[in-house]
């Protein structure tokens, strides 16, 4: 019987030490192939790379490292490198949180969200860490190899896309399946003065904690949970859109 193949990208570059984790994890779960981005793409979101061309190089047998986007990554792996469609598109480990509206910027979750929209089934996983706590890799890899399995052989349809994140602690209390929760940050914009006078500008605030919603990714990480989040790539506002088939502009 032909093993699983299963795609493996990140936002963190080829190098990372989540990667190699996801990587050694899932090989027993299927055939795994790494192709990832050379360097660090964190908050690239949805992006993908039309100006200059690109290169894919290849580290090793099953390895190979793009100069560009996550979502790029996922792009020449499926039309490219590999010899046949994937079973399954994994984002991550990513070192560090993607919760509530941490999707919409994320490049590990694009990553995954790039596969769903090629009608693979894909997950992007995360290790939830505060600070510089030394990360719980074991438990991170354990989540991830327990996840993919279901994902693989549990009925969940092609195009299916899902946003893990792991709680970096020993003993984890469970797992949830969620819904968006909110992630508050201080100062979106911090502005500075370089020596010559002209102003420049961080983006990019500190962490202000996670709020208390039920069932929400937040609240399954302040309860020690691991997070899975069912996400749609439908935009659409449906509840807005309902009740306005004669709807004319005024």
């Amino acid at each position: 019987m032909r093993r699983p193949l299963i795609l493996i990208s990140n936002d963190d570059g080829f190098r990372a030490e989540g990667i190699q984790v996801a990587a050694k994890a899932l090989s027993t779960v299927g055939q795994v192939v790494v192709v990832a981005p050379e360097g660090e793409q964190s908050a690239t979101s949805h992006s993908l790379t039309l100006h200059r061309p690109l290169r894919i190089r290849r580290q090793s047998p099953h390895l190979y490292s793009v100069d560009g986007t996550p979502t790029d990554c996922i792009l020449l792996a499926v039309h490219e490198i590999l010899k046949r469609r994937p079973d399954l598109v994994v984002s991550g480990i990513n070192h560090g949180p993607n919760l509530g509206d941490d999707v919409h910027y994320s490049g590990t979750v694009s990553a995954a969200l790039e596969g769903a929209l090629m009608g693979i089934r894909s997950v992007a996983f995360s290790l939830v860490l505060w600070q510089d706590r030394r990360p719980l890799w074991p438990v991170a890899s354990l989540y991830a190899r327990r996840l993919s399995r279901w994902i693989l052989n549990g009925g969940v349809p092609d195009g299916a896309v899902f946003n893990v994140n792991i709680p970096n602690v020993r003993r984890v209390c469970g797992v949830e399946m969620t819904r968006l929760g909110k992630r508050n940050y201080g100062e979106v914009i911090i502005k500075k003065r370089d020596p010559r006078g002209r102003d420049y500008f961080w983006i990019g605030g500190d962490e202000k904690g996670l709020e208390r919603e039920a069932r929400s990714d937040c609240n399954a990480i302040l309860d020690k949970k691991v997070s899975v989040t069912p996400l749609i790539i439908d935009l659409t506002n449906h509840s807005f859109l309902r009740g306005t088939d004669s709807w004319t502009l005024p």
